[in-house]
């Protein structure tokens, strides 16, 4: 993993054609813009995480609050096979 420092304005380059620029800096959030080709497929983690439990649901039943846990950022909880909440 690379950490860097960037001040509101500078950017990053990923590759030669996606440039990340660090847009804003307010109360511990930071707004940056994102430019990439079309093709590029750019996606917060969390939706991500959503889209593959939903695709999981598809496979096997899941419960409903451990996938709106997903949406919401909570951690994820397992159920037991005796249907018993298990934090692992």
């Amino acid at each position: 993993m690379l950490i860097l420092q960037r001040k509101t304005g500078e950017s990053l380059l990923i590759g030669e054609d996606v440039r990340v620029t660090v847009v804003s800096i307010e109360g511990g959030r930071v707004r940056l813009a994102i430019s990439a080709p079309s093709e590029v497929s750019i996606l917060r983690s969390e939706l991500l995480d959503a889209k593959l439990a939903n695709q999981d649901s598809a496979v096997e039943e899941a419960a409903p609050a451990e996938l709106l846990g997903l949406l919401s950022g909570l951690p994820k909880k397992r159920i037991s096979e005796k249907g018993e909440p298990n934090n692992g």
